[in-house]
């Protein structure tokens, strides 16, 4: 039996669709926007759902290949010696990613409340921790992808953009204190493209094999990191193209699914959502105090530690503040790490719940 050829206009609809999300992805990243490729392709595929006559998906193995990138790009965050940072430290940090947790779900929770917004998806749209990680298995968990994206990204614009001034205003860090950070020569793009296909397919794999949930995602995110911490990686990371072309096709699948009464569910929930992220940076600064305290590191590396999102940005400021950058990133890719294990059992137990 002959396979149906695909439709042309399809194909040209589908074409035209991936190079606005380029386009757009481009265009933030000059503008400076964090995780402009995901940016890129949910605006594009937002515009695409809205506007087009008939809907266009995104082919179920091209998001399972973009999870699985998604997932080795987090995991080989994890490195020994950046963990070793928190040294005896550990309790108390381990204890303050917790509070963060607890603190997170319980702000996602006063969303719900909101029309149209489940347990699940207040939840998701507040978790602090691998804003890419959380929207890309957000749909698998139950959760509404579409809200999540847009909350998820909300808070990490707000923090993006107050955190220079905070650290500036309510810490007294110097923006011209900090210095020139000498990063190791990774490996080239062959070596990352090879880490992250053995650990793209090997994650998958063994994720099916011990029925992990949201396997795409979080199988690749293990074995990565697994590889990155016994040293076998040889500090290659995923290559940027490909990253990019993942994060584009992130954003897209939530993009297209876009529709009128979706926007305007979104729309009704930008004022409470914000307050409740307000809220929730206020709480995550009073936890870095807990851990300042604690633990004895400066109020500055405590704040930037605990701060709900935007790592890249995080350690930018870090650096050039002359902050301890690598406590701050251990505590960071800690708490992602523990958002992204945790969002599973987070969305069972709330779908077991009531409503």
């Amino acid at each position: 039996m002959r396979r149906p050829r695909p439709d042309p206009r399809l194909l040209a609809d589908a074409a035209l669709v991936l190079a606005g999300a380029a386009l757009a992805g481009w265009l933030l990243g000059r503008a400076g926007v964090p995780s402009a490729a995901l940016f890129g392709g949910l605006l594009a595929g937002l515009v695409r759902g809205l506007a087009g006559r008939r809907p266009l998906g995104v082919p179920r193995p091209a998001v399972a290949a973009s999870q699985a990138v998604v997932g080795v790009s987090i995991g080989v965050l994890v490195d020994p010696g950046t963990l070793a940072a928190l040294g005896e430290d550990w309790l108390p940090v381990v204890l303050v990613t917790l509070a963060t947790l607890l603190l997170t779900v319980g702000a996602g929770l006063l969303l719900r409340r909101q029309p149209g917004i489940s347990p699940v998806t207040g939840a998701f749209a507040m978790i602090a921790g691998g804003a890419s990680g959380i929207t890309a298995m957000a749909r698998d968990l139950g959760a509404d992808d579409r809200m999540v994206a847009v909350l998820q990204y909300l808070r990490v614009v707000l923090i993006v953009v107050a955190m220079p001034v905070v650290a500036t205003t309510v810490y007294g860090a110097d923006p011209g204190a900090g210095t020139a950070v000498t990063e190791e020569a990774a490996p080239g793009w062959p070596a990352g493209l090879l880490v992250t296909a053995g650990c793209a397919g090997g994650g998958v794999l063994l994720a099916r094999l011990v029925r992990l949930p949201v396997p795409a995602l979080l199988g690749p995110l293990l074995v990565a990191a697994a590889v990155d911490l016994g040293g076998l990686s040889g500090g290659a990371t995923v290559p940027g193209p490909v990253e990019a072309a993942a994060f584009v096709l992130i954003g897209l699948q939530v993009g297209v699914r876009f529709t009128v009464a979706a926007l305007r569910t979104v729309g009704r929930a930008l004022l409470p959502a914000l307050a409740v992220i307000v809220g929730l940076v206020l709480a995550c600064a009073g936890l870095g105090v807990v851990l300042s305290a604690a633990t004895g590191v400066s109020e500055l590396d405590a704040y930037l530690a605990t701060t709900p999102g935007g790592l890249y940005a995080v350690l930018a400021t870090a650096t050039g503040t002359g902050a301890d950058a690598t406590f701050v990133l251990a505590v960071q890719v800690l708490r992602l790490f523990v958002m992204l294990l945790a969002a599973p059992l987070i969305a069972g137990r709330l779908r077991r719940g009531p409503a």
